[in-house]
């Protein structure tokens, strides 16, 4: 106990490590270091990003004991240094006798810090990335997003978001899932410019725990395989024609058909090779590239073994060209680093129906994971305002008044969700956002390619904020910028570059470079712009 009597202290550097772990030394006296806790299980949580920054001091480090999957370590006078990563899934999922410790930092004589990174489960599951980074905390961001890139197959399908739109946002579950339903969901979202339509739980023959059937037709949630052999073919009830007169309507709008897919969770993914060989099934059967993956519950090394089988069968067999969109609003799940691979992360389940939906919280989730987590892996929602309006009564952020394409506009600089029944849509709605869709598409390549960071401030209902794709020297740049409800009408953007052009090409008011900023005018709340930005 320290009584306050000085005494010369012994710095012992040669502390024993266990095998099971790696040290990196940074030597400099003056380190930032930052602790990211990453949430999911969104449906009970909302503020998905927490951070604990410390200046480190010999005296702080010495009781440095701490738990998550990233971490930072910034060298203050240079703006380099390293980004921590461990490659599994949250801590709250990882098998664990006693608390885990994930990162100890001790100090190291005669100048800087010893960062030892644990090793707390299989080698083949869990594994830490050192990334080096300059810049500060954009070029953090920038490595951590590039390495991200590196790891999912450079097929189309990976490699450019699409717009896809899910008929569950709007709560009807699988009651209206069904071959009308579903052919004129597809000509409704060919006017709004849809990539891919998918169809989530009710395609099948089976039924889930969350079907509106579930009752009379003993609905299960694992055990799919048990439960009916011939559980993931399409329901004959429902498409007695099956799937083609879907693919046949789609196609000729030049539409994708998506799906919902539930690996079978029951005995720690033991059936994981027949899910893998019936998604490559209906992959090859029906030329279908988008999954969405749900039900998953990965409690134990066995079952994220299997899963991860699963995952890299899926790739292998077809050639990286499904893509899986893995849902993380509930269970236990591989998460944001537990596999990164695959697709991109569907993020939310938000319905006006319940009164979880604001725009702003979406777009606030989707800023501050993108300083993270890089914004090509993660599907975020907008919804159809127009509905359960009688929920937010005189709520000056009710989602009705936001104008239609300002939600989108909102996901747009990451893979757009539309979370809703596309036949409920208003001619209005559509007329609105179909505009933008298609100006989004025309330059999603460019937007895609550059480096994605958010700027302004952290949306909270009333910021200035937004997206800057950074390109490289001699490509365009873009950004997407919001007033939400901010009483005052123009800010000044701080970009990591100068420009010289700015062309407006969606959204009203003005923008205009000056020196490193961009004076953003937009009069009305709830307002955007999307710019081009060049002559850099």
């Amino acid at each position: 106990m320290a009584q306050g009597i000085e005494i010369d202290e012994q710095i012992d550097n040669e502390a024993p490590v266990s095998n099971d772990a790696m040290v990196v030394s940074i030597e400099d006296h003056h380190q930032r270091l930052i602790q990211v806790e990453l949430l999911d299980v969104t449906d009970r949580n909302n503020q998905l990003v927490h951070t604990k920054e410390w200046l480190l001091h010999n005296k702080d480090a010495e009781s440095l004991l701490l738990t998550g999957n990233l971490f930072a370590v910034d060298c203050t006078l240079t703006g380099k240094g390293k980004v921590f990563v461990k490659r599994a899934p949250l801590p709250h999922i990882r098998e664990a006798e006693a608390p885990v410790i994930d990162l100890t930092v001790t100090p190291h004589h005669p100048s800087g810090f010893n960062y030892t990174l644990h090793q707390t489960g299989p080698e083949d599951l869990e594994s830490w990335v050192a990334l080096d980074f300059e810049g500060g905390s954009i070029g953090m961001t920038t490595a951590l997003h590039r390495w991200q890139q590196s790891l999912r197959p450079q097929t189309e399908q990976h490699r450019v978001p699409k717009f896809v739109s899910n008929s569950w946002g709007d709560r009807n579950r699988d009651e209206r899932i069904q071959e009308a339903f579903m052919l004129a969901e597809i000509d409704r979202a060919a006017k709004l410019g849809v990539d891919v339509v998918q169809i989530d739980d009710g395609w099948q023959k089976g039924r889930s725990a969350n079907s509106a059937e579930a009752k009379e037709k003993g609905g299960v949630w694992s055990g799919f395989w048990v439960a009916d052999p011939d559980f993931w073919t399409p329901d004959p009830e429902r498409f007695p024609n099956g799937l083609e007169p879907l693919l046949k309507r789609a196609s000729g709008h030049g539409i994708e058909i998506g799906l919902w897919y539930a690996p079978d969770s029951h005995e720690e993914f033991r059936n994981w090779e027949k899910d893998a060989a019936q998604i490559v099934t209906l992959h090859q059967t029906y030329g279908i590239h988008h999954f969405k993956l749900d039900s998953i519950t990965a409690e134990t090394f066995t079952a994220r073994r299997n899963l991860a089988a699963m995952f890299k069968a899926i790739l292998g067999k077809s050639d990286g060209k499904v893509i899986c969109d893995l849902d993380v609003t509930a269970g236990k799940r591989p998460g944001y680093f537990g596999e990164l691979t695959t697709g991109p992360l569907f993020v939310e389940n938000r319905y006006t129906d319940w009164h979880s939906y604001w725009p702003h919280f979406t777009l606030r989730n989707l800023w501050q994971l993108s300083q993270w987590i890089d914004p090509r892996r993660l599907r975020m929602e907008f919804l159809n305002n127009a509905r359960n309006d009688h929920k937010y009564e005189d709520d000056p952020l009710a989602p009705s008044l936001y104008p239609p394409a300002t939600l989108f506009a909102s996901v747009m600089f990451a893979n757009p969700l539309g979370w809703f029944e596309n036949t409920g849509l208003t001619d209005d709605y559509v007329a609105e956002v179909a505009p933008l869709v298609a100006c989004w598409k025309k330059h999603r390549e460019q937007i895609f390619a550059g480096d994605i960071i958010p700027i302004g401030d952290a949306p909270d209902g009333v910021a200035w904020t937004g997206f800057l794709s950074s390109g490289e020297e001699n490509n365009d740049s873009y950004a997407v910028l919001f007033n939400e409800r901010n009483p005052v009408r123009s800010h000044r953007f701080t970009l990591p570059r100068s420009f010289t052009e700015v062309e407006i090409l969606s959204g009203s008011g003005e923008a205009n470079m000056d020196g490193g900023g961009l004076i953003t005018s937009i009069p009305n709340p709830f307002g955007y712009l999307f710019v081009r930005l060049g002559g850099a």
